[in-house]
């Protein structure tokens, strides 16, 4: 309970995207009354231009690793698992030597850690898939409730968090829950490692408290474009993150401030296009990627991105340009509200993010500056 506690303290969001309090997670598992209980890792890292899971999975292992067991102890779990992405053999190789190097210490009394290799879904990364994929099913989003913390895998409660999360947690018992929530700003608590990458000079990894702005990153740590083109946009989130343009590059690194404008920090991944990029290209590519990686269980993902590629291809074509745009608009409502998981409930925001601050690339007169 006291560790449960210092975690609820800390302030510690899930960092894979969601944000959701990592202790009001482990507090409603701890309260389950269940004889055998879980921690999963979500080291599905599919977003595009993220790698600060790959980069702890392989460099720090045992941090990881650490937290894993930590959160077992503190919620009663007696079985793990990290699922990682096929497409990290290295981090999967290191990962497996380190849990053996864990057991043989007797760091892992009572508490069985296994590495599961994802079979390469996107839509896998949603945590109620992931239970699927690991349970041996077809990875396919469930409904909610009920609640992964109450009845997750195999019907059990379980913990899931993502790697940063997990790895952030020996650092706050270590120190203390007020040494880690001294960093960020409002609701943001700690630091974030942002990911640097697209048509960027310096691409890598930069770990800062909540706060930062874009400008900072992108500009003062980046170096601004490879290319030596001025900056368009920068999409923030992975490829279902808005497109930011650069009237909103001084705001804070922090959920609430982002939500505020219709944008997403994610898991921090930040992708740089410059001058030449089209958006409206790109908004089609966000649509086509939901059509593509759609687990096909709910009508608005499945049949929704599949209509979206048509209808900007209809706006980019030229006829009767303000009744596409209407009716992609109303698409993209549809697809936000009635989707089952943020696959294709999160699809809309660079497209509409794209469409309302670009429009010129659709073809389309300026509008007065609206919210994405």
């Amino acid at each position: 309970a006291a560790v449960v506690d210092e975690v609820l303290q800390s302030g510690l969001r899930g960092r894979g995207g969601a944000a959701f309090p990592a202790g009001i997670k482990w507090q409603t598992v701890a309260a389950q009354g269940a004889a055998q209980k879980y921690v999963v890792c979500n080291a599905d890292e599919g977003d595009s231009g993220t790698f600060s899971d790959r980069m702890t999975m392989e460099g720090d292992p045992f941090m990881l690793i650490e937290g894993m067991a930590i959160a077992a102890h503190a919620v009663g779990a007696t079985q793990g698992y990290i699922y990682v992405r096929s497409e990290y053999p290295h981090a999967i190789a290191t990962l497996t030597e380190a849990i053996g190097l864990a057991q043989a210490a007797g760091w892992l009394v009572g508490f069985q850690l296994e590495v599961r290799k994802a079979a390469g879904s996107y839509v896998c990364g949603e945590e109620t898939a992931m239970l699927e994929s690991i349970e041996g099913k077809r990875g396919i989003v469930r409904a909610k409730p009920p609640l992964p913390a109450v009845q997750g895998l195999f019907g059990q409660p379980t913990v899931i968090n993502n790697v940063i999360t997990v790895a952030s947690v020996p650092l706050i018992l270590a120190r203390g829950a007020a040494f880690y929530a001294g960093y960020g700003m409002s609701r943001s608590r700690g630091t974030l490692p942002v990911q640097l990458a697209g048509n960027v000079k310096h691409g890598g990894l930069v770990e800062l408290a909540f706060g930062t702005t874009l400008r900072e990153l992108v500009f003062g740590f980046g170096g601004g474009t490879r290319s030596g083109r001025p900056v368009k946009a920068i999409q923030v989130g992975g490829p279902l993150g808005a497109y930011v343009p650069e009237s909103q590059w001084d705001l804070p690194l922090d959920y609430e401030a982002y939500a505020a404008v219709g944008a997403v920090v994610g898991h921090g991944g930040i992708v740089v296009h410059d001058d030449t990029a089209n958006m409206a290209q790109l908004a089609r590519y966000a649509m086509e990627f939901c059509a593509i990686e759609s687990c096909g269980k709910c009508t608005p993902c499945r049949i929704g991105s599949t209509r979206g590629v048509e209808v900007i291809d209809r706006i980019t074509a030229g006829p009767q340009r303000e009744q596409q745009v209407t009716l992609l608009r109303d698409l993209c409502d549809t697809m936000v509200h009635g989707s089952l998981c943020a696959m294709g409930g999160m699809t809309p925001y660079p497209v509409l993010s794209a469409l309302n601050h670009y429009p010129q690339d659709f073809g389309l007169q300026a509008r007065e500056p609206a919210h994405a």
